[in-house]
């Protein structure tokens, strides 16, 4: 292994990956649920939207369905 490398001349080129791997989105949530992933995440000791992520993502891979009838469940 060389001691030095010399990068000047090498080409830089874009990952093509990079724009699949996550996307930017604007949300309003209610400040006690940003509360609450907050103080998991602080827990945790990753970012709170990480933890959103990744619970979404628990969701998707689960296939949860949530009821916004607005009736309590037992």
């Amino acid at each position: 292994m060389k001691s030095e490398y010399d990068f000047s001349t090498m080409k830089s080129h874009k990952n093509p990956y990079a724009a699949k791997l996550k996307r930017s989105v604007t949300m309003r949530l209610s400040e006690d649920v940003i509360g609450y992933f907050k103080q998991m995440a602080d827990e945790a000791g990753v970012p709170y939207q990480s933890l959103i992520n990744l619970y979404l993502r628990d969701c998707v891979a689960h296939h949860r369905k949530i009821d916004i009838s607005g009736e309590p469940v037992p």
